[in-house]
């Protein structure tokens, strides 16, 4: 059973949006235990430039759902986060059963968050190549031009201030993220 926590910003949130947003996320209960309770937190924001943006968390316990959106039309913007959040959970449940397989052989306890009856067969991911940087020290400016002039999405480097490795990545928006290690 999910509970809705539906909030708009620069937006009304209407009786037939919200009938929208619970119908469309009612979808993913099926993923769920009946006896689990859910809350789904989910943000509408309208911009000036008539951008619509759906934002919706879930938390389970032991994995944060979490999926966005921004486009022209409030509807499509809800209908593409629900298929990101069903992607997100059919990836997330293979990954709980091949986790509980592996402790039902060690003889190890587990509580599955899940339907076993939706379980997916992940492919099994390998490491194909490695690659060996030298990371220079550099302020983020000189590492947003590198990374551009590289084509990349993201750049690792040595912050030339405190000497600790960053990463610093290019955002769906546009703009840059930077992670920095402590």
């Amino acid at each position: 059973m999910i509970k809705y926590s539906i909030r708009g910003e620069n937006i009304e949130v209407t009786e037939a949006l919200r009938d929208y947003v619970e119908s469309k996320l009612s979808k993913v209960e099926k993923y769920f235990n009946e006896d689990q309770e859910l809350h789904a937190r989910v943000n509408l924001k309208v911009y000036r430039e008539k951008t619509a943006k759906v934002e919706v968390t879930i938390p389970t316990g032991s994995v944060t759902l979490r999926a966005e959106d921004v486009s022209q039309d409030m509807y499509g913007s809800i209908d593409l986060v629900v298929d990101k959040i069903e992607r997100q959970i059919r990836k997330n449940k293979t990954k709980i059963a091949r986790k509980h397989r592996e402790k039902v052989s060690r003889g190890e306890v587990f509580s599955a968050e899940f339907n076993k009856e939706e379980i997916e067969e992940a492919p099994t991911v390998e490491v194909v190549r490695t690659k060996n940087i030298e990371l220079k020290p550099m302020d983020v400016e000189e590492a947003i031009l590198q990374m551009e002039l590289l084509g990349h999405d993201f750049f690792i480097y040595t912050d030339s201030k405190d000497h600790m490795t960053n990463v610093l990545y290019k955002r769906e928006d546009g703009n840059y993220g930077l992670i920095e290690a402590k």
